[in-house]
């Protein structure tokens, strides 16, 4: 109860009424595909102390952390960091060097198999990984030492999900996945960047049912990945008498056209990006006039390029 408060009370510091509270948990509970009776449970879940998280940061861009934080919600960083015990973060904690590799050292010791690892990046493997390293130690070393520790590992970003970008051709450092370098099961939320209320969507999972969401065979969490850009798309097409004719989900769709001759990605990619949208879900890349380009697809870079160029 104490907690709840101290939570409440920094929500209201910072403008977040009760009613923009309980608007966002309606719509994580949308995402997440449940019922409205759920809203009051996901509203408990946010605001009770939860496990330990710790954050590392491999072969990235820090894109998917920029995401995560900067959300289109300017308060659910705030929560995030309430919710979830965010114990280690290079990026954003305040103590560098050997002050901060003791703190990932003391919460992987204090809570072994208690904690949830969050990977951002590809892990670099040729020559032993040396293409990637913190305090001396490979990416493929810190994984292999910290991820099996944890009670779940999900890896954050198409770079930690399926190799993304680091992985591209002709790939000279043998970037992976963290499945693919280290040979565990990850819960994957792929996307450059993927949409950070999916990442809430999946931590609420656990939060509210003791378990992680069910995932499709590529490891994506199923309310989020489970239907195609296309089949979720305002400017749709079907395919018709060997042609694509264009059918408009609204009015102001008709302002606008399918962008699959042009390269869109959308037939081919799975994702909630056309119903959750970015910026407090004022539009996203189709809507903006933009082909999809199939980001969080394993292979995307090689597989979904050249990007203008239809499939």
């Amino acid at each position: 109860m104490e907690h709840e408060d101290s939570v409440k009370q920094r929500l209201e510091q910072r403008g977040v009424s009760r009613r923009d509270f309980m608007k966002y948990c309606t719509l994580l509970s949308a995402t997440m595909g449940l019922s409205s009776s759920f809203i009051p449970k996901i509203a408990e879940a946010l605001t009770a102390p939860r496990p330990p998280v710790v954050y590392l940061a491999f072969a990235e861009c820090t894109g998917c952390a920029e995401s995560t934080l900067r959300t289109m919600y300017p308060w659910i960083d705030t929560l995030l960091l309430d919710v979830i015990s965010l114990d280690y973060h290079e990026t954003i904690m305040a103590p560098s060097g050997e002050a901060a590799e003791k703190s990932l050292h003391d919460t992987v010791t204090k809570y072994p198999g208690k904690f949830i690892c969050v990977v951002d990046g590809a892990i670099p493997t040729a020559e032993n990984g040396i293409y990637g390293m913190i305090n001396g130690k490979t990416f493929l070393d810190i994984a292999k030492d910290i991820c099996p520790k944890a009670l779940a590992t999900i890896a954050i970003g198409t770079c930690a999900s399926y190799g993304g970008v680091a992985a591209a051709a002709p790939n000279p450092t043998a970037a992976k996945s963290v499945k693919d370098a280290i040979g565990i099961n990850t819960l994957n939320i792929p996307g450059c960047p993927p949409n950070p209320i999916n990442f809430v969507g999946t931590v609420v999972n656990y939060l509210l049912f003791g378990k992680l969401p069910d995932v499709d065979d590529k490891g994506r969490p199923l309310f989020a990945y489970g239907q195609t850009i296309h089949d979720q798309c305002q400017r749709r097409s079907h395919f018709e008498n060997g042609e694509f004719v264009t059918s408009f989900a609204s009015d102001e769709a008709k302002k606008g056209y399918c962008l699959y001759q042009v390269g869109c990605k959308g037939p081919e990619t799975y994702n909630n990006c056309p119903v959750v949208k970015f910026n407090d879900g004022t539009s996203w890349p189709v809507q903006a006039g933009h082909p999809c380009i199939g980001c969080s697809e394993p292979n995307f870079w090689d597989k979904m390029s050249p990007f203008y160029k239809s499939l």
